[in-house]
């Protein structure tokens, strides 16, 4: 066994690693960028080497810098993480080349499995199902459409190269083949230098369902199961559960032999998932091989019992599996939620910044509410930075079943505080309660279809505001009581508490009588009383207590005059007046919004990377404004309508906040 690796990665992911290896007493060197010298898993590490800069092409992804810190510290492995170079074929080998041993499959099982056009050959010669369609590069788009009629409508169009949603476009006629390809093929020129492009059926109604597989040196590979990815937005996975809820018996154990066989047809030698398209009649067909540990491994972990960390470290020290397939459990149910630093209100922009407050719910172990894991990278006062990916962290629970563990989930989420940045969580808590994703009646499809015009508050609906309404009628009366207590009042004015009071939340408003009893306040609504109790304190972000004896959790704080509130996925600001200040506001006058007409507005936190325009000019509706980059990601501005540059407001190479002036027109 190995006595000290190094983590070629950063984030949640270099923390996870490092957890099993202080476990397995194995010492750890973690490699940072400078942007990364204060990052949480540099501080978790035995040993920390600076890579270089903060852009990742001259860090995380320079080989020979991280041979480099591995010499330097003497780790005798390395183990990739995710993204990076965890796939990369020319790093496995180069590591090997020096003597290093690369925790994860061999350099030709990640060559075989790279190229999406090769290893779906191999795969159909291994025996697996693969989609009808056409595997060899395409010439131009008039042999495309061809293809295209060939197969029969709808087709996929796909970049070989591709990965993260990039080089792939649908097609539903001879027009959008035609336009797909050419702009597939561009992509993957841009984005992987390989324009080679392929097209194959379609599935309707499909299901991204992958099989986890776990091989060894001495020919021994099992399959852990599947985990059902099909809730995703724009091909990038949201919420990701072990077991699906769509698969039988009979199809998982034929899903889970074709991906053994494909393992050992490259000789895999590590953990790695064999991802399928799975149809409405469970038919199954392979999509591709990653070669690595996937983002989402937790939900196996909790449902198997195993580390997959530690199997993929035991198996590159070159131990034999323990476990044989008729040992692979299938307990209870287990859901991850992928948390970013993204706003679902603004089109789910990303935002960068302080994370001014972090408070992640409490990890346990199983008991009557499930258990709660939290995978995560950063800590309370850290920064989430514009050059890596969005995530915050993993939320993780496991549950006997499936309602269960959305339950839990409900609950983890509704105490998962994060301010100073935005993030997905109330997006993610909407999803939990959405009728058709607990139906488990979904697919791929699922947030396109429900979510088509972006998200907004409306669509999160409180499925019952007596508890906002109470829980901040209760909050009120606590301040309320705080300053009636204030030593020094003038006798004959001291501060009187009222029992009646108006709750304004969204446009409705609601009359209620509150008063103290023992362990907190009675709020009676419509005639219904509710017992708030709760030991709360002013400063604390999460409100944990009873209504009328069942458990709940949210969280509050005081904004202005009003309270914010945040459960099941709603945030709401609530206000909290006497009926009499309720009766004058509604003679007050509504104040305009600015016109921000005028003003080219950065949508959100990034850097300006590119003006297009210049004083003086004119605009047409359409064209390039300025670029900005956040996150790996390049945003366009483009002007709304014909225009004129009066004033430019910010400079290429400026970091911006969200709502920052850009341009402002004539």
């Amino acid at each position: 066994m190995f006595t000290k690796i190094l983590i070629a990665n950063r984030g949640e992911i270099a923390c996870r690693v490092i957890k099993t290896a202080r476990k397995m007493g194995i010492a750890t060197v973690a490699v940072y960028s400078e942007a990364d010298k204060d990052a949480l898993h540099v501080e978790l590490a035995d040993e920390a080497v600076c890579i270089g800069p903060a852009p990742s092409k001259e860090s995380y992804l320079v080989m020979d810098k991280i041979i480099a810190a591995c010499k330097q510290t003497g780790a005798q492995a390395v183990h990739p993480g995710y993204g990076f170079l965890s796939e990369n074929e020319t790093f496995s080998r180069r590591l090997e080349e020096e003597g290093i041993v690369f925790i994860g499959p061999k350099h030709y099982s990640v060559a075989a499995m790279g190229d999406k056009i090769a290893s779906k050959k191999l795969a159909g010669e291994a025996g697996v199902s693969t989609i009808p369609g056409y595997n060899e590069a395409i010439a131009g788009p008039e042999q495309a459409v061809q293809i295209a009629k060939d197969i029969g409508y709808p087709v996929m169009i796909k970049a070989s190269a591709g990965g993260g949603g990039k080089g792939l476009r649908v097609a539903f006629n001879d027009q959008e083949a035609f336009e797909g390809f050419s702009a597939c093929q561009t992509e993957a020129r841009n984005s992987f230098g390989d324009d080679r492009v392929f097209i194959e059926k379609f599935v309707e109604e499909p299901r991204h369902i992958e099989i986890q597989v776990l091989g060894d040196a001495h020919g021994n590979v099992v399959y852990l199961n599947e985990r059902e990815c099909s809730i995703q937005r724009r091909h990038q996975k949201v919420i990701e559960e072990a077991p699906s809820p769509f698969l039988d018996v009979a199809t998982r154990k034929a899903m889970g032999e074709q991906a053994v066989a494909l393992a050992k047809a490259v000789n895999y030698q590590s953990a790695g998932t064999v991802e399928f398209v799975v149809g409405r009649d469970r038919s199954f067909y392979f999509l591709e091989m990653n070669t690595r540990l996937q983002v989402e491994h937790p939900v196996t972990e909790f449902i198997t019992g195993l580390d997959l960390v530690e199997q993929m470290i035991r198996v590159a020290a070159g131990e034999p599996l323990q476990i044989r397939q008729q040992d692979v459990q299938l307990n209870g149910w287990a859901m991850e939620c992928r948390i970013n630093a993204e706003d679902p209100f603004r089109g789910f922009l990303p935002s960068t910044g302080r994370l001014v407050k972090f408070v992640p719910p409490a990890e346990n172990a199983a008991g009557a509410q499930g258990a709660v894991r939290v995978d995560t990278g950063v800590f309370e006062g850290g920064e989430i930075s514009m050059f890596y990916d969005s995530m915050i962290a993993k939320l993780i629970v496991h549950a006997p079943t499936r309602d269960q563990a959305i339950a839990c989930m409900r609950e983890a989420l509704n105490g998962f505080v994060i301010r100073g940045i935005a993030s997905n969580v109330p997006f993610q808590a909407a999803l939990m309660q959405h009728p058709r994703f607990r139906s488990g009646q979904f697919t791929t499809n699922f947030i396109a279809e429900e979510y088509p015009h972006g998200f907004s508050a409306a669509d999160v609906p409180h499925e019952n505001p007596a508890v906002l309404v109470s829980v901040a009628a209760a909050i009120h009366l606590r301040y309320l009581e705080r300053q009636s207590r204030i030593v020094g009042q003038l006798p004959g004015h001291e501060f009187k508490l009222s029992r009646h009071y108006v709750v304004q939340l969204r446009d409705a408003e609601y009359a209620v009588e509150v008063d103290a009893i023992e362990g907190g306040h009675r709020v009676v609504l419509n005639g219904k009383p509710y017992d708030v109790l709760a030991d709360w304190k002013f400063v604390d972000p999460i409100f944990r207590g009873t209504i009328n004896g069942e458990e709940f959790v949210l969280q509050a704080e005081r904004v202005g005059l009003k309270y914010r509130l945040f459960h099941w996925g709603v945030r709401v600001d609530v206000g909290v007046v006497s009926r009499r200040a309720a009766a004058l506001m509604k003679l007050m006058p509504k104040k305009a919004p600015p016109d921000l007409s005028r003003f080219l507005l950065s949508p959100m936190p990034g850097l300006l990377t590119h003006l297009a325009v210049q004083v003086g000019q004119d605009v047409k509706a359409g064209e390039t404004l300025a670029k900005i980059e956040a996150m790996k990601m390049e945003n366009v501005l483009k002007a709304e309508q014909d225009c004129k540059v009066a004033e430019i407001l910010a400079k290429p190479g400026e970091s911006l906040s969200v709502d920052q002036a850009i341009i402002r027109f004539a």
